[in-house]
Formats: C-alpha cells, sequence, structure tokens
C-alpha cells in the first residue's frame, strides 16, 4: 500500500488547486439518509473532514490513515473539532473497535473511475488481491447493519502537467502494470523536482468490485447517490 509521507509537505497545495471540490463531495455525503457517526479511510490531511464538520458538529468522526506526516497535518487542521478522531492504521489489519453508520473513502484506499460511457472499474491502493480481500473484511467488520460504503468516483487518470496555486508544476505519469498501473506524481519549482511519488494500483472490474464486496456483506445499490460523485454499498 502506498505511503505518502513523500507527498505530505505539498499535499495541501496540490489538492486545494482544483484537484477535488471540498464542497460539492461533503453534500454528497450529507445527502444520505441520517447517520450518527462515519469514518474515513484514507483521511490524508484532513480536507474533507473538515469541510464536514464545519457544516455538522453533531456527528463524530473518524479519520484513518496510514501516513503518520498526513495525520499530523490532519491533527493540526482538526485540533478545533472536537468530535473528530484520527488515527493511525493500516486498512489490512486495523481495528477500531468500534462500529460506524457510514464509511467513505474518496481517492483514499479504494475509488471508482467513470467516462460517462463505460462501466466503472474499482481502482485500489493495494496491489495484492489477497491485501484487498483482507482490508475490505476488515471494513466491513467496522460496519453497523445497514450502513453505507461510499465510494468516491473519479474521470479518467491521463498523463498531465500543470501549474498550481504556489506557481509549482505538478504532473503525473501513468503506466500499464499486469493488473493495473503505476502513476509518478512529479512537482518542479522551475527546474528543481522537488517532489516525487511513485505508486502501484489495482483494477478491479465493476463485476469483480461487487463480487468481492458481496463476500462480506456488502450489496451494490445504483441509486444510492444522485449527484453521481459516489458508489454506494450497504451493509447487510
Amino acid at each position: 500500500m502506498g505511503d505518502y509521507t513523500n507527498m505530505s509537505a505539498y499535499y495541501d497545495v496540490i489538492m486545494t488547486s482544483g484537484y477535488y471540490d471540498y464542497d460539492a463531495i461533503a453534500d454528497s455525503i450529507l445527502s444520505c439518509p441520517p447517520f450518527n457517526n462515519l469514518l474515513e479511510i484514507g483521511c490524508g490531511t484532513g480536507l474533507i473532514l473538515d469541510t464536514l464538520a464545519q457544516r455538522r458538529p453533531d456527528i463524530h468522526m473518524t479519520g484513518m490513515d496510514l501516513t503518520q506526516a498526513m495525520l499530523d497535518i490532519a491533527s493540526a487542521r482538526l485540533k478545533h473539532h472536537r468530535h473528530i478522531s484520527l488515527c493511525q492504521a493500516n486498512v489490512i489489519t486495523f481495528d477500531l473497535q468500534r462500529q460506524f453508520d457510514l464509511a467513505f473513502s474518496y481517492g483514499g484506499v479504494w475509488y471508482f473511475v467513470s467516462d460517462g460511457q463505460n462501466e466503472p472499474f474499482m481502482v485500489s491502493h493495494l496491489a495484492e488481491h489477497s491485501d484487498n480481500e483482507q482490508g475490505l473484511a476488515h471494513l466491513a467488520r467496522h460496519l453497523s447493519s445497514n450502513s453505507l460504503l461510499l465510494l468516491g468516483i473519479q474521470g479518467p487518470h491521463h498523463d498531465y502537467a500543470k501549474p498550481i496555486s504556489n506557481g509549482m508544476i505538478y504532473s503525473q505519469k501513468i503506466s500499464p502494470w499486469d493488473h493495473g498501473f503505476i502513476k509518478d506524481y512529479f512537482l518542479h519549482d522551475g527546474t528543481e523536482k522537488v517532489m516525487e511519488q511513485n505508486l502501484t494500483y489495482r483494477i478491479y472490474s465493476m463485476r469483480e468490485a461487487q463480487a468481492m464486496m458481496e463476500k462480506v456483506g456488502l450489496h451494490y445499490e445504483a441509486d444510492l447517490i444522485k449527484d453521481h460523485r459516489f458508489i454506494g454499498f450497504r451493509k447487510s
């Protein structure tokens, strides 16, 4: 599973330079049926949790991430939100000793890619199939009966380079891999390369993803999220 330590110092400026629409993501999550607590899988520096917390201080929120450097930034960002807990854990083995009404990942451990025409496919930060099976099993054990799992939908990945808000150039390069793809991330300040990150992603067809989810009691609900920012599953 990818560790984002190399990227942590630049993550916020990259992600807030138009990479995600955090208000729209929060709107989508809060459009779900009422829930009392939630878990974000792969919370990074807490940008989504911060947006949610400002709107709903009545909901207890937990953010989990593998990378401590990311959580250190999240902790500083979220220190005024007493209803948010953060923990460093690996999704393959984690045990938070509690269950949640809703869990979500938006580009975290698992997400879907859709071009709007073909069937979406699931992307995982876990390169090994057995790790995905184990991670989903651990996740399902943290979800109460009738709770929801939301996995974000992104557009197709491709090579590109663009300036970000601090004037640096952020770029990514996609390379094929037998079970998915490899993505190289770069950040340049003029001619100087200030950051480089290499991650391997595994791909599952929609059918394969649904089969893995069904195995751990998570059932696909096609019309759960009306704005199509997430694909939803319900725990039996």
